[in-house]
């Protein structure tokens, strides 16, 4: 218990949090979450958090070990993550449609709420991205706070979305964009470079 309190950086926490938040990005998802609560005719903030949190803490704690049961290392995954992050982003700056979600009505609160569009692809990718670089405990602490925010955000849907207006909205989706934007070029730079290294040593 103590080596988790000893691990413990304000620096990790804040870095992995605004990772989280922008990979999540709940705030650019808020017209989705309207338009599925229209479809469902009501969404349970607490069951979709819940839900959330309970994915990303056990791809948190599994994700490596099931990496490796096919024999792929946490590098390789990372690579592969930074290029679906960086067409995410592409989604969010240019407005371009690149992934299809399925929208169900019936079960609206956990999918497609809590997995994909909360806890989805790039959530875990970004995930197991995190555990290369941070302590656990930082990036636990992370995916707690942002699941809160996911939380506020869903009962705070229709508010959001008049204070912000469509423009509002809109704007806050291009910038969490660009900055998703340079987390892939950096997660793809970082770990590409390792990849050579390691393959280069091995000759």
């Amino acid at each position: 218990m103590m080596n988790y309190f000893l691990a413990f950086n304000w620096g990790e926490l804040f870095k992995a949090s605004m990772v989280l938040f922008a990979v999540i990005d709940v705030i650019g998802s808020v017209p989705l979450i309207i338009k599925i609560k229209e479809q469902s005719g009501d969404i349970h903030p607490a069951r979709t958090s819940v839900v959330s949190l309970g994915i990303m803490i056990g791809f948190l704690i599994l994700g490596e070990s099931i990496l490796k049961l096919f024999g792929v290392d946490v590098g390789s995954f990372a690579v592969a993550g930074s290029l679906i992050l960086f067409a995410m982003s592409l989604e969010m700056i240019l407005g371009v449609r690149l992934f299809r979600d399925s929208v169900s009505g019936k079960t609206a609160s956990v999918v497609p709420l809590a997995f994909p569009i909360i806890a989805g692809a790039g959530t875990m990718t970004t995930l197991v991205s995190l555990r290369a670089e941070f302590q656990n405990i930082n990036i636990v602490l992370a995916i707690l706070i942002n699941v809160l925010i996911v939380y506020v955000v869903l009962r705070l849907t229709k508010t959001i979305e008049h204070l912000l207006g469509p423009g509002g909205i809109a704007i806050m989706k291009k910038v969490f964009g660009i900055i998703l934007l340079a987390i892939a070029v950096k997660l793809f730079t970082t770990n590409i470079a390792q990849i050579i290294t390691s393959v280069t040593e091995s000759l």
